[in-house]
């Protein structure tokens, strides 16, 4: 018995190993599911899949087919863990393969056909994308409007064309570019539709405080809004200028008053201007022992400060 009991031991220790190894050896790859859709990164236990492939991928739905773009490194540092959007259940068959292929002449012929009803019930809307899920049990017809659309007509009209589920989406310009996709004023692929999966509130502020010409032209996507790049290196700028002297402000270095014009924050530089010895670029060594010079209040400055004294002592009263 002693005997048994040792070697049922030593079997659920090796189980046990075995599946710690086998979660070791996941792999990792960058998967697409549409031709010119963006990119995630999806685990599997298949370490043979090469670009190109079609797998099978677990999605809230039902399976979704998915082409391998190219594998993505590992996490081998320990402690580390590997994020990832999507799971690969298994290879797809030859008849899933001929299946997906056809899909995207599916969605195109549901774009055409959808169009023309849009353009018959003269419809203020614009139809961006159609997406049709693999099994054919619902498809999703993006568009963009000004205002509210009254599309139920349309619905009923689809509903009966293609005998399946209709969900019609209204989205943003955003949007829009995120779905059509783009080269960017870098000379890359739009953000939006490379590996953005959610948008950031962007501000003129931004642009402003990485001291950026605030020509609309310039600081603009091809959506026609500020460029979700403004957000990227926005917290840098702000950390980095809260330690350097603002601009307006007076500092004292080796005797001489200077007036802060400009701040570098990549350089590390302030640009400041006093009567005597004119334009200069103050280092860091030099401006983070400047000493800091108080302004005289004007006369405006001195109404407001004794008004404001006055109302207060009438206040207490």
């Amino acid at each position: 018995m002693s005997e048994s009991k040792e070697q049922q031991a030593e079997t659920a220790t090796t189980i046990v190993e075995t599946d710690s190894e086998q979660d070791k050896k996941m792999s990792y790859y960058r998967i697409r599911f549409r031709k010119q859709g963006q990119e995630y990164t999806a685990q599997s236990r298949l370490a043979d899949l090469a670009s190109g492939d079609p797998v099978m991928i677990r999605t809230e739905h039902n399976p979704e087919p998915a082409v391998i773009v190219c594998r993505a490194p590992d996490a081998t540092q320990p402690g580390m863990e590997r994020g990832f959007s999507y799971e690969i259940i298994r290879r797809a068959t030859r008849e899933e393969e001929d299946k997906y292929a056809r899909l995207p002449i599916l969605e195109n012929e549901a774009y055409s056909i959808c169009q023309e009803r849009i353009n018959y019930l003269r419809l203020p809307m614009h139809l961006v994308r159609v997406e049709r899920f693999f099994n054919g049990s619902k498809i999703i017809f993006y568009f963009t409007a000004e205002s509210r659309v009254d599309f139920r007509e349309l619905v009923k009209n689809m509903v009966q064309e293609f005998r399946t589920r209709v969900e019609m989406r209204q989205i943003g310009v955003r949007h829009e570019t995120q779905m059509t996709g783009g080269i960017g004023a870098c000379g890359r692929e739009l953000c939006c539709t490379s590996f953005l999966r959610k948008f950031e509130s962007v501000s003129i502020k931004m642009a402003k405080t990485q001291d950026l010409p605030l020509n609309p032209a310039k600081i603009s996507g091809v959506c026609n809004r500020l460029l979700c790049c403004l957000t990227y290196e926005y917290d840098a700028y702000k950390s980095i200028k809260r330690q350097m002297p603002r601009i307006g402000q007076l500092i004292k270095h080796e005797g001489e008053v200077y007036r802060v014009v400009r701040v570098h924050p990549l350089q590390g530089t302030v640009r400041a201007v006093s009567r005597e010895v004119g334009d200069v670029i103050l280092t860091e060594e030099q401006w983070s022992v400047a000493e800091t010079v108080r302004k005289n209040p004007t006369r405006k400055q001195k109404k407001r400060k004794k008004s404001s004294s006055q109302d207060k002592s009438l206040k207490e009263k």
